[in-house]
C-alpha cells in the first residue's frame, strides 16, 4: 500500500499511475471536501489531519511501503509532518512539486512571509485583495484594521474555511466563498466590483489559475504581490523530489525492488 497524502488536482492523475505501476493506493486528505481522487479499484481514501504521531499510527497500521508527499505547494506543515513520520517508520518519502509558475518580472513584488506581504500590501492604503487561503489571514486581518484599508479575501466554499478566517479577524462581509481555479475575467471583474489596487496570491503552479490571476491584476494596474513558496529543507535526501508525475512513479517503482 501506497499513502498518497493528497488534496489538489494533482491526487487523481497521480493515484492512477500508482495503481497503473502494480500498487494499492491509500489517498489521505485534510478534509472530505470534495475532490477527484481516482475511481480505481485499488484506490481507498480517508479524510481527517494528521500530524506526525498520525501518520506514523497511519504508516504502521496500513502497512505503508512509501509515501508520497502531494500537498500543496504552501502545505508546509503536512509536509515536515510526513518527513518526520517516514523517517521514524523508516520507510521512503517521495516528493511531487508541482512545478512554479511565476517567474521574477516587472511589477512584481515577492515576500518571503505573510507578515511582510501584509505589510506591504496594507502599505498604499487602497483595496487590497487576497487569495491566499483562509488559513494564512491573521498578519492581513492585522494591517488592515492597523491602517484602515479595506480588504476582501477569496476563501473555499467551506465552513473550516469560514471559520478559520472569522477566528483569524476577517469581518464576515470580507470574505469571498469561491473555488478556483478563476478565469482571467472573472478575477478582473472582482477587481472591478471592489475597486481592488493590490492584489495578493501565492504560486501554486499553472494548475491554480495564478497566471489567469496575476494578468487580470496587470490589466486592472492592480499591484501584486506574490509569497514566495516555502523553502525545502537543505537535509533531504537528494532524489526524493520530482515535478512530474512519471518520474516519480518510477522512482518509487525502484524504491520497491
Amino acid at each position: 500500500m501506497i499513502l498518497l497524502l493528497g488534496g489538489t488536482s494533482d491526487t487523481a492523475p497521480l493515484a492512477d499511475l500508482i495503481v497503473a505501476a502494480g500498487f494499492r493506493v491509500l489517498v489521505s486528505t485534510a478534509t472530505d471536501y470534495p475532490l477527484d481522487k481516482g475511481t480505481h479499484p485499488s484506490i481507498s481514501h480517508r479524510a481527517g489531519r494528521l500530524d506526525r504521531d498520525g501518520l506514523i499510527s497511519l504508516i504502521r497500521s496500513e502497512s505503508i511501503r512509501a509515501v508520497v508527499d502531494a500537498t500543496h505547494p504552501y502545505a508546509e506543515a503536512v509536509s515536515i509532518a510526513a518527513r518526520e513520520a517516514a523517517r521514524i517508520t523508516n520507510v521512503p518519502r517521495l516528493t511531487f512539486v508541482r512545478p512554479a509558475a511565476v517567474g521574477d518580472g516587472p511589477g512584481l513584488f515577492f515576500a518571503e512571509t505573510h507578515i511582510e506581504a501584509a505589510e506591504a500590501a496594507f502599505a498604499s492604503g487602497g483595496p487590497v485583495l487576497l487569495t491566499i487561503g483562509a488559513n494564512n489571514l491573521a498578519p492581513y486581518a492585522r494591517q488592515a484594521k492597523k491602517t484602515g484599508s479595506p480588504f476582501a479575501a477569496r476563501i473555499l466554499p467551506r465552513a473550516e474555511s469560514r471559520a478559520a478566517a472569522l477566528k483569524a479577524g476577517a469581518p464576515e462581509a470580507c470574505l469571498i466563498p469561491a473555488k478556483g481555479p478563476f478565469s482571467m475575467e472573472e478575477t478582473a471583474e472582482l477587481i472591478r466590483e471592489r475597486g481592488i489596487r493590490v492584489i495578493v496570491t501565492k504560486d501554486g503552479g499553472t494548475a491554480s489559475g495564478v497566471l489567469e490571476k496575476l494578468e487580470a491584476a496587470r490589466q486592472e494596474g492592480c499591484r501584486i504581490i506574490v509569497v514566495r513558496r516555502p523553502r525545502p529543507p537543505a537535509s533531504s535526501p537528494p532524489g526524493t523530489s520530482f515535478s512530474t508525475y512519471e518520474s516519480l512513479v518510477e522512482a518509487l517503482l525502484k524504491s520497491s525492488r
